[in-house]
């Protein structure tokens, strides 16, 4: 299913949860939170959506390991006096510039989104917030992983989950892990709909648990997606009216 439908969705579970869970609150930060869960299992796809806006070194992780080599070889030449050193300093600059000159899309956005996910790792060290390093370890793992692996699984789905109900115990921001969660639910639950299916259950079992609806990216999938959210859109709509008035 396409990103933009992952993200409808992820809202609208957003205000299911704030609006008919006992006890929930109503939060925008709550319902933007399950959009933004709704899209955390395809960062192991290059083109999804999240992977491209965490990403946000992506475009400078080439010029970052030319610049560091440019560094290197001039803190060689200038500070390392002739010998054993200087040849190793020479030749790890060259290394760092040819990496740097022959990477390239797929690996560069891995590289970025691994940038990202320590930058988070180390954040939350600092900050004494273990649910945030665990967030920055999932954005560094993810995009290593084959699409619809590890992060379509329920196991991925209830780490997801637990992240959640940690941040909301450091936060104490009540209903964070029933957003969290069941936005990123909701992308498995969607993806069953396609004629690839999700494996929920992998390792433990290799089958993948689909109703094949939806072909992803056809004009008739396309269509259908729309019809899908709105259809859950309106089946929330009818929910929370109903009641508003009792």
């Amino acid at each position: 299913m396409r990103g933009s439908s992952h993200l409808a969705i992820g809202l609208i579970t957003g205000v299911a949860v704030a609006a008919l869970v006992p006890g929930i609150p109503f939060s925008p930060a709550g319902i933007a939170l399950a959009g933004f869960s709704s899209l955390a299992p395809d960062l192991d796809h290059p083109g999804s959506r999240l992977s491209k806006r965490l990403g946000f070194a992506q475009g400078y992780v080439r010029w970052a390991f030319v610049v560091a080599a440019a560094a290197l070889a001039a803190y060689t030449h200038f500070v390392l006096p002739p010998g054993p050193d200087r040849r190793m300093g020479f030749t790890a600059a060259l290394a760092f510039g040819l990496i740097g000159a022959a990477m390239q899309g797929e690996s560069t956005r891995k590289l970025a989104l691994l940038f990202t996910g320590l930058s988070t790792v180390v954040a939350g060290l600092y900050l004494g917030f273990v649910w945030l390093s665990m967030l920055g370890c999932f954005v560094c793992v993810a995009p290593f992983t084959s699409h619809r692996s590890w992060t379509h699984t329920l196991w991925a789905a209830g780490l997801w989950t637990y992240i959640g109900h940690l941040a909301n115990q450091s936060l104490g921001w009540h209903g964070v892990a029933l957003f969290a969660g069941g936005g990123y639910v909701s992308h498995l639950l969607a993806d069953t709909l396609t004629k690839a299916g999700v494996k929920w259950l992998m390792p433990v079992l290799d089958t993948s648990f689909k109703i094949p609806l939806i072909r992803t990216g056809s004009p008739g999938g396309n269509r259908l997606e729309v019809l899908i959210c709105a259809g859950y859109g309106l089946l929330v709509l009818g929910l929370v009216m109903g009641r508003l008035e009792f």
